[in-house]
């Protein structure tokens, strides 16, 4: 069986021409040694598989969430048991200063922030087959705010002055309504891309659980993500 009769279920979300050039680029990257870019696809490529081809390909505006669906549930899937919702932010250290979405983002295998890419990944995950089958992905910004946040001088511990605060709860304080929360600019992101997930997968699967690193573990991460009618599973 060749790739183009493989890929041929993404038929309704693409012409054609561009499943073709799909089918050509994906033969070129499963035979590449090194690492991918868009001209060493187009030395790997046979014909139809120039460099102008692989440039008007990428520029061409698919919904990508809606491929990798369509050939999860078509090939991968299958009887695949429970299957859980994951995801994570992905940093991929990057040198250069034109790239888009160049920025300076925590690295937990670095232990720092690290000038790269940063990419937000959500993952459909068969417990029983122990596999991760990738669904959306999403290029993350460095905001404004990080971006002109500079570390202040610390003062000398003479100058410091320490204040006592008087113990127990605030004069007048009152209680506060826990379930009432304001999610930052990325857990927005976050949770439009959960919605996203579940609107694509619909009934197909039963998806109960969103598993997450302990970036979310918070009341503000269980109502992010209780407000999508999903239980957060944060190890």
């Amino acid at each position: 069986m060749d790739i183009f009769s493989i890929l041929y279920c993404l038929s309704p979300c693409l012409d054609r021409t561009t499943l073709r050039q799909l089918a050509i680029i994906v033969s070129a990257i499963l035979s590449m040694p090194d690492r991918v870019t868009m001209l060493g696809i187009s030395r790997w490529t046979e014909k139809g598989g120039s460099y102008r081809t692989i440039q008007r390909f990428f520029k061409t505006k698919i919904e990508w969430a809606k491929v990798q669906w369509i050939f999860i549930r078509t090939h991968l899937l299958g009887n695949s048991g429970v299957t859980l919702l994951g995801g994570d932010e992905v940093v991929t250290p990057k040198a250069g200063k034109k790239t888009f979405g160049l920025g300076r983002f925590f690295s937990s295998i670095y232990g720092k922030p690290i000038p790269g890419m940063c990419h937000l990944q959500l993952s459909l995950i068969s417990v029983e087959k122990e596999n991760s089958y990738p669904l959306i992905t999403q290029q993350m910004q460095q905001s404004e705010k990080t971006k002109s946040k500079k570390s202040k001088p610390l003062k000398s511990k003479s100058k410091r002055k320490t204040k006592k605060k008087k113990g127990g709860r605030p004069k007048g304080s009152r209680n506060k309504n826990r379930r009432n929360v304001e999610l930052t600019e990325t857990q927005k992101i976050l949770q439009e891309n959960i919605k996203k997930a579940l609107a694509l997968v619909g009934n197909t699967l039963k998806l109960d659980y969103f598993v997450y690193d302990g970036a979310l573990g918070h009341n503000n991460g269980v109502r992010l993500v209780r407000q999508c009618d999903l239980h957060l599973d944060c190890p």
